[in-house]
């Protein structure tokens, strides 16, 4: 933690180095001695300790100074750390205003110079403001500070990068916050155009910043350290975790490359329960950290956030090419980017996305759901988790489910568990069919297929879990896909085509989880047949390895 700060501030320099030099020997082992020879350089310096959220524990104060005097400083300061002591150095014909300062400037003491000898005159007032600070002060939150609107789509942007990348950090709202707005202020960005503003605790900061901007701020690897790898994986979901932990862990140059989040889609739900070998469920968050500690551990290099672009064939070279204009080269390619959810298509949405119209679990949008309607679409177990999560915080859950019921498509566990929940209702047969809002959401309309009727009901947050599309075009033209974008591979090659696959030039047949191509492989959601289930995905990860050893045995 930091070390409180004590700030003196006098136009004198001799005095100033002196008071300094008492201070530093008496308190610099429990307090940083800041420095300042006017009011007005002693006020940038708050504004400032104030952006790097560092706490000042005392002002103490020359009062006859140039341009701004010692109580007007102090007066100003006042409302930037309310809580620090107050503390004027006056000369005795100062007295009567320093005296009156105590009800305007709420000054706590006032000290009349010289101050010699500083243990008789000095330390023993300062000790008593410093232990009656001491005595209230808590320590604040030292990491990241987003400073944003709820409704801002850049703002829920950069706390969820954060967040699934478990990069701990503190939300302030700037319309709830008393300390947002001065914060801006301090930072000289606009409260409307220029939010989010991300404050990092060396005391610099990134306005409207790019995940990308973010990562290379907070030391998360974007780029390769080395051009050519045995084994690429592209995605970091469950799948793409495992393959790059048996990899490594079996003597493979392995590299992870991740566009979001390690964790792909299960990292953001909220329990998993029915994960063998954790009888209490975890997180998605958790399972995800628990594979990057455990992949970085066997030499794994991850980059994240990274996109990869396109693939071609050099044999026996695979060579990817990322969004920044770099390539990696590989012997070996893994394909398990997952699966995303698939976007709401009706009047109004797309305008109102990340402004009360979220994609998945969302879980930095929880607190702020707090006593609020929580509407959830989808009937799935993504669906099912987030509205037990939602629920803790939300007054109600109203699940809207196309179909008939919830056991189609959702764990009975999860069922069980809804159906005890007094406060999420499920509505079967009902689907948004507009949503309705200007800067963020303020209604949704409900078409029930039950009753036939459409109902328009206010909302301010809807959690989208509707089906799942593969993002796989950058593989348009090399790897085989079906209509929907999902990757064939092994026997479903022949089944497909009748005949060898198109680009194969071996003899044998693919390997179970290979593609068209040899030696490019897919595992986890965005195969063709795959089952959609968490640890479906870490055991095709985990199997695809030992084909990759097959095939990079005859390369």
């Amino acid at each position: 933690m930091a070390k409180p700060a004590i700030l003196t501030v006098d136009d004198d320099p001799e005095v100033l180095q002196a008071v300094s030099r008492d201070l530093r020997h008496q308190y610099g082992d429990r307090f940083r001695i800041v420095r300042a020879d006017s009011g007005i350089t002693a006020l940038d310096v708050v504004q400032q300790l104030k952006l790097r959220n560092e706490p000042v524990a005392l002002f103490l104060v020359d009062q006859r100074m140039p341009q701004m005097g010692g109580v007007e400083f102090l007066e100003r300061a006042k409302s930037i750390f309310p809580d620090a002591k107050r503390a004027l150095l006056t000369a005795y014909a100062d007295t009567d205003a320093a005296i009156k300062s105590i009800n305007s400037a709420k000054l706590d003491y006032y000290l009349l110079k010289p101050w010699n000898p500083p243990e008789e005159r000095l330390y023993p007032v300062l000790n008593d403001l410093l232990d009656d600070w001491l005595a209230g002060f808590r320590p604040r939150f030292e990491g990241i500070r987003v400073i944003g609107n709820r409704w801002s789509p850049f703002s829920h942007q950069v706390k969820d990068f954060l967040a699934r990348n478990q990069v701990p950090f503190k939300w302030l709202d700037v319309e709830l916050e008393p300390d947002a707005e001065k914060l801006v202020e301090y930072a000289q960005a606009d409260c409307r155009q220029q939010l989010p503003l991300v404050l990092f605790p060396d005391g610099s900061r990134l306005i409207q910043p790019s995940n990308l901007e973010i990562a290379a701020k907070i030391g998360l690897q974007t780029q390769a350290e080395r051009p050519f790898y045995d084994l690429a994986i592209v995605g970091a979901g469950p799948a793409g975790l495992a393959a790059a932990v048996y990899g490594a862990s079996e003597g493979l140059s392995t590299v992870l490359i991740e566009r979001e989040a390690p964790g792909g889609q299960a990292g953001t739900s909220s329990r998993i329960e029915n994960y063998l070998g954790f009888p209490v469920g975890l997180s998605g968050s958790d399972l995800a950290r628990r594979g990057v500690t455990q992949a970085r551990r066997f030499g794994v290099e991850i980059l994240t956030p990274q996109v990869v672009t396109g693939v071609r064939l050099e044999d026996p070279y695979r060579v990817l090419q990322l969004a920044d204009g770099s390539e990696i080269s590989c012997h070996a390619l893994l394909v398990a980017t997952g699966v995303s959810y698939r976007w709401l298509k009706v009047p109004g949405a797309e305008k109102l996305t990340g402004a009360g119209i979220y994609y998945g679990a969302a879980m930095t949008e929880a607190i702020a759901c707090t006593n609020e309607e929580v509407y959830l679409v989808g009937g799935a177990n993504s669906a099912g988790q987030a509205a037990m999560h939602f629920s803790k915080y939300a007054s109600k859950v109203i699940m809207l489910v196309r179909g008939e019921s919830l056991a189609s498509s959702m764990s009975q566990y999860l069922i069980d568990q809804i159906a005890a929940t007094e406060n999420i209702k499920v509505c079967t047969g009902c689907s948004v069919v507009e949503v309705k809002g200007e800067e963020h959401l303020e209604a949704i309309a409900i078409a029930n297929a039950n009753t036939g009727q459409t109902e328009t009901v206010s909302a301010r947050s809807l959690f989208i879990f509707i089906g799942a599309s593969p993002k796989t075009d950058w593989l348009d033209g090399v790897v085989q896909r079906d209509a929907q974008g999902f990757i064939i591979t092994g026997p479903d090659l022949i089944i497909h085509n009748g005949k060898s696959p198109r680009g194969w030039s071996l003899e044998r047949s693919p390997f179970l989880l290979e593609t068209n191509i040899p030696g490019i492989f897919a595992a986890g959601d965005v195969r063709y047949g795959s089952i959609k289930r968490v640890a479906s995905g870490v055991g095709e990860g985990s199997i695809a390895i030992q084909f990759v050893h097959r095939y990079l045995s005859n390369v």
